[in-house]
């Protein structure tokens, strides 16, 4: 299988409606960006990792640490749209849109979405990730977001609601949702530009665009753990996670 250039784009910005200041916070003595671009530095598939920010605060941050930064266009309204204005530069054929709030995201994690998304005989637009869910307390959780497959493990759903829902009460399968995203190349600009849809503004889910617009979205299967931060009791958990490790 030829290897396809692959870039890895973690875009950051300064404000976080649950959590402030989120991609600077403090873990371990490092910036979360930080531990989120060391990892990602260190997936043996990815060609190039960058940083995409509009605040001059995390751009001098990443700089201060040595990470590949680039100041991208104040008006975007998401994190994709940055990384399609990044790799409107770098032109990979493969691009992985990395949430900044994964600061313990393994880079096996990552070379398993993208050795799974070049695959031969691949044609999904999209991919992502997801893990087993079993803690109740975790599936009620509407800050963890759970999804469904069919059975060649396409995405049917996402949601911030437990599903499937089990009707006669008998245990059943649930998936969490990982937020990193890959893309093919042509398709990212296309995905950036369709306007946001009524079930992504429902759920507040930008992955549902792809599903409404009818774009399919392959689900690939990790046993990692993640920690998502985006409150500040997500902050103390990784924190300690990390200073364990």
């Amino acid at each position: 299988m030829r290897a396809l250039k692959t870039l890895i784009v973690i875009p950051a910005r300064y404000g976080s409606t649950r959590l402030p200041v989120k991609p600077l916070a403090n873990l371990c003595g490092k910036p979360m960006v930080q531990h989120v671009y060391e990892r990602a530095r260190q997936a043996k598939l990815a060609n190039e990792v960058v940083i995409a920010t509009d605040d001059e605060r995390i751009f001098k941050v990443a700089q201060s640490f040595d990470g590949h930064v680039i100041m991208t266009s104040s008006r975007h309204t998401s994190g994709t749209d940055r990384v399609a204005e990044v790799n409107a530069k770098y032109q990979a054929e493969v691009v992985v849109n990395l949430q900044g709030d994964l600061p313990l995201i393994q880079p096996a994690t990552l070379d398993t979405l993208i050795s799974g998304f070049c695959e031969p005989g691949q044609t999904a637009p999209m991919g992502t990730l997801k893990s087993d869910l079993s803690d109740p307390t975790e599936i009620e959780n509407p800050n963890l977001v759970k999804v469904v497959t069919d059975l060649k493990g396409m995405a049917l759903y996402f949601s911030r609601s437990p599903i499937p829902f089990a009707r006669d009460g008998k245990q059943t399968q649930v998936f969490r949702h990982i937020g990193v995203y890959i893309f093919q190349r042509q398709f990212l600009p296309l995905f950036s530009q369709l306007p946001p849809s009524p079930l992504e503004k429902a759920e507040s889910l930008e992955q549902l665009r792809a599903l409404e617009n009818g774009y399919p979205i392959r689900v690939f299967s990790t046993s990692q753990s993640v920690v998502e931060v985006d409150t500040s009791e997500d902050l103390q958990k990784a924190s300690l996670l990390l200073s364990q490790q």
